[in-house]
């Protein structure tokens, strides 16, 4: 994996972060609304992004309709060829895409933005994970990878409105390694209008992950694309 650089280039909430702008960033289950909207702003914003699907042509189809040099590949491949690799695919195959890419996401810094939700009549509601977490999951299944979690409460809709330059909101992101976090926040602070903030390690993802269905309650409600602002950082 390339090492990110020590010296800042990004501005973050009480402290330099590292340049990230020569990471090649993967989107497992790219083609999908968060992870399609995830690989265009970090392309906007100069980052080189891979989206991966389980169809390579599919991947390929979705990246040549993104342009700005985004590439597609089939999961694998996303994952063997990239630095960071953001997994954002849908909960139910959120178990058996890790599990089956636990070579190629060895050594890798993953971020798992996926929420495990369900949903009924009276609306959106968090599901139990055996492990805690989403990303706790992941961190199970992918010992040799260094797992962090974030870009959770980010609105697939405006992600993928090309007509919105700014996304006001903040990146809640939590891990283990302190540079993996930081690596994050660089990512997410690239795109304008965001920050990546510290928020604590992954056994609080849980609430992190579950806070997605008071922001869908939010966006019905007010027909909005609610995002999160944390105060005095």
């Amino acid at each position: 994996m390339t090492q990110p650089d020590s010296v800042n280039a990004t501005a973050g909430p009480g402290r330099n972060l590292p340049d990230v702008s020569h990471l090649v960033v993967g989107v497992l289950g790219g083609t999908g609304d968060q992870g399609r909207g995830l690989a265009l702003r970090l392309a906007r914003a100069g980052q080189q992004v891979v989206v991966g699907s389980r169809s390579a042509e599919r991947a390929e189809a979705c990246a040549a309709e993104l342009g700005l040099g985004i590439r597609g590949a089939d999961n694998a491949a996303c994952a063997a060829g990239s630095d960071v690799v953001i997994v954002a695919v849908p909960w139910d195959g959120h178990a058996e895409t890790l599990a089956s890419l636990r070579a190629e996401l060895a050594g890798k810094i993953v971020v798992d933005c996926v929420n495990p939700l369900g949903f009924d009549k009276q609306g959106a509601y968090p599901l139990q994970v055996p492990e805690g977490s989403a990303a706790q999951q992941a961190a199970a299944l992918l010992p040799d990878s260094t797992v962090t979690a974030a870009f959770h409460h980010l609105s697939a809709v405006l992600l993928q409105d090309e007509s919105v330059e700014r996304i006001d909101t903040d990146v809640m992101v939590l891990g283990e390694d302190r540079a993996a976090t930081e690596v994050v926040q660089a990512l997410a602070s690239r795109i304008p209008g965001m920050r990546g903030i510290f928020a604590g390690r992954l056994r609080n993802a849980h609430q992190v992950e579950s806070l997605v269905a008071n922001l869908i309650s939010v966006n019905r409600r007010y027909k909005a694309h609610a995002g999160l602002r944390i105060t005095d950082v």
